[in-house]
């Protein structure tokens, strides 16, 4: 009966099955032996610990398959290769060259496709469905842990679930170093692979659900295998692991619960520090729970302590050299519930567009930092980080009452003497700055044509793209021709967020020879839709109706500005001369020249609704003269949006694959995701 009993058979030893003949359940001695054998995991734990050395092989192959697309990317964006022809006066120069990167755009261009897909449940608040690339990735992650799981497995005889609850085990622990690699704010593998953290926090969380099913399968598997024989209450009084067991167990389950996103962002400053508490917590207990049959295993244990460790410290490094010389952060109040935080770092003078911080301001709450992505770049507001934070509640609340009443109590209570005065005055505060963190997309300046999408706040993240391009168009030539800045807001006077970065990026980009169109689309401003109170500030004195449709208010001629059309119900256009024009001309050439105009941001035009992304990215595309660029960020539906266009357009084109369409690639930032 006992697992070292083999028989000879050729010469090779095998064991025999465990059985239950003969046993004698009733005799305490004769239940405990059983039991015992029941649990003799001696085979099963090098047996695990092969699957668990597998598991890392697995995933060791798939970071080394994306680090080869990173090098590659980095060979054709961050080394240049695009930039120096462009320097070159070559034609086309953000175009494959070779066979090789012909090769690689097409293989590109199809697994751009298939990934970049997202679908978002329209109806559900909560749910949230990741793109297909990332779903992808996680159902090939679950297959290859089951696989492990139940191969070569099928132990007959009492042990079969002992076996199968074993290696169960070995699993999960050796989920756990994946689980901090992904955690990190400063990681291995989104070194390697050019994944930024937030996006590998995504997999994170993932991770945590696959421990915790392997978990639950160690549990059960066990369970059933004692309790097949009504030993349950046996094991339960002489093991000492089954408290560690379930206390591993219960704060794995609440580590879980506590990522959900409602639970999540209902308080995020004490979801991180209660989330930081209970790791160790699991630490622990898994210290304890582990066999003294196995210790051998603790190494999955303290290899992710570890790199805990270093990551903490080289945070707190980069911590303490941001604010040994804390920043004065001064703060303005803009339309819309904003704060614009301006903040003059000693000790930080390069990022790169897109980064972000997290924002600390005491007086705010002490201990609570915020992320914010940074506005500006090095070479603007006088090297300034500019942060635009949206007021919702907790910290950001805070921090526009207290915008608000300085701008109230710096008001001029009469006279320009007064105003002159008060105008000098702004209140600063001590700021500090965990960062910054670089994002994880392509360098913008080496496409043919950007499209840079936001909704409300996320302009934050275009914005810093495009003063990029506009700041180093200065200094060399780039492959860049045209960029479209796409902006969907609610109300006309949120421009005046970004209207003088804006403004300034459009005269330096058209000075070097590079088109750029900004198109405003306001969803929710009567005044805008109506005309009546916003009328005054329009160059066109038309009023629009946006149940109608786009603005009705568009340019005929972009030499002469006396020159306007007004749409009727119908569809017929006439111009404030007079002249008809074919409706539908109009409709093809507004997705990048129609709009209203404002003296407030002369540079932009401005229409009334949602934009047609399909009809504006197609125009795009078919003047495209090489790869297109396309940021997006904003909420998920937005993302869903320009995500499902992208993989539309490029399908439908063709894009890479013979019919001489350029590729379009893909960045997209997301709220709350």
């Amino acid at each position: 009966m006992d697992m070292g009993d083999t028989m000879m058979m050729g010469g090779t030893p095998t064991h025999s099955p465990l059985n239950a003949s003969g046993i004698d359940f009733s005799n305490d001695t004769q239940a405990s032996m059983f039991l015992g054998e029941i649990l003799d995991d001696g085979v099963f734990q090098v047996d695990g610990n092969m699957y668990a050395r597998n598991f890392w092989f697995g995933i060791c192959a798939l970071i080394a398959i994306c680090a080869f697309f990173n090098v590659t990317q980095k060979i054709t964006f961050k080394m240049s290769d695009r930039i120096r022809a462009a320097a070159a006066n070559r034609l086309r120069p953000a175009t494959p060259s070779n066979m090789f990167s012909k090769v690689f755009a097409c293989l590109t261009a199809i697994g751009r496709e298939a990934t970049y897909i997202q679908y978002t449940p329209k109806s559900s608040k909560f749910l949230k469905v990741p793109p297909v690339g990332t779903v992808s990735l996680l159902v090939v992650y679950l297959a290859w842990v089951l696989l492990l799981e139940f191969v070569n497995n099928n132990v007959e005889g009492a042990q079969h679930y002992t076996s199968l609850g074993v290696r169960a085990a070995w699993l999960g622990v050796a989920q756990v170093p994946l689980l901090i690699l992904l955690a990190g704010k400063n990681n291995l593998i989104g070194v390697v692979s050019g994944v930024s953290y937030e996006r590998l926090n995504v997999l994170h969380r993932w991770v945590s659900r696959v421990l915790l099913l392997l978990v639950t399968l160690h549990m059960l598997f066990l369970h059933v295998s004692w309790n097949a024989y009504e030993l349950g209450p046996l094991e339960y009084s002489t093991d000492s692991c089954i408290p560690t067991g379930w206390a591993v167990y219960a704060i794995l389950i609440w580590m879980n619960i506590s990522t959900v996103a409602p639970i999540r962002n209902f308080s995020y400053e004490f979801f991180v520090v209660q989330h930081i508490i209970t790791f160790f917590g699991f630490i622990i207990a898994v210290m304890m729970h582990l066999p003294s049959t196995a210790l051998y295993s603790r190494v999955y244990i303290y290899i992710p302590i570890g790199l805990y460790l270093l990551d903490r410290i080289m945070r707190s490094a980069r911590y303490a050299w941001n604010n040994v010389r804390p920043g004065r952060a001064t703060l303005t109040a803009l339309e819309g519930g904003v704060t614009k935080v301006c903040i003059q770092s000693k000790a930080i003078k390069k990022w790169s567009p897109g980064s972000h911080v997290f924002l600390s301001i005491p007086k705010f709450g002490i201990g609570q930092s915020h992320p914010a992505t940074i506005a500006s770049v090095p070479t603007s507001d006088s090297g300034e980080l500019v942060f635009i934070l949206k007021g919702h509640r907790g910290f950001t609340s805070r921090l526009h009452k207290s915008a608000t009443s300085s701008s109230s109590s710096l008001a001029p209570t009469s006279g320009k003497e007064s105003s002159a005065a008060t105008s000098t005055v702004q209140i600063s505060h001590l700021a500090l700055i965990d960062g910054p963190y670089g994002s994880s997309h392509n360098d913008f300046a080496a496409f043919d044509t950007v499209l840079l999408v936001a909704g409300s706040t996320g302009a934050t993240f275009t914005l810093a793209i495009l003063l990029d391009i506009a700041a180093r168009a200065q200094k060399m030539k780039l492959p860049v021709k045209r960029i479209v800045f796409l902006w969907i807001v609610k109300n006309t006077s949120w421009t005046s967020w970004i209207s003088s970065e804006l403004t300034s990026a459009a005269a330096a980009l058209r000075a070097v020879g590079i088109e750029l169109c900004i198109q405003v689309h306001v969803t929710c401003d009567d005044n805008f839709t109506t005309g009546e109170e916003y009328q005054s500030s329009l160059e066109c004195g038309c009023e629009c109706d946006k149940n109608l449709g786009p603005c009705c208010c568009v340019n005929v001629d972009e030499g002469n500005d006396s020159i306007r059309e007004i749409v009727d119900e119908k569809g017929q256009s006439v111009d404030s001369k007079d002249i008809q024009i074919n409706a539908k001309s109009r409709s093809q050439s507004s997705s990048l020249k129609s709009g209203k105009t404002t003296r407030a941001l002369p540079c932009a035009e401005f229409h009334s609704g949602r934009p047609d992304f399909y009809e504006l990215l197609w125009s795009l595309l078919e003047n495209a003269e090489g790869e297109t660029g396309v940021a997006v960020c904003g909420p998920l539906g937005l993302n869903s949006d320009v995500r499902t266009t992208v993989v539309r357009c490029s399908d439908e084109r063709a894009v890479h694959k013979g019919s001489g369409a350029q590729g379009v690639y893909l960045h997209a930032e997301c709220f709350g995701w």
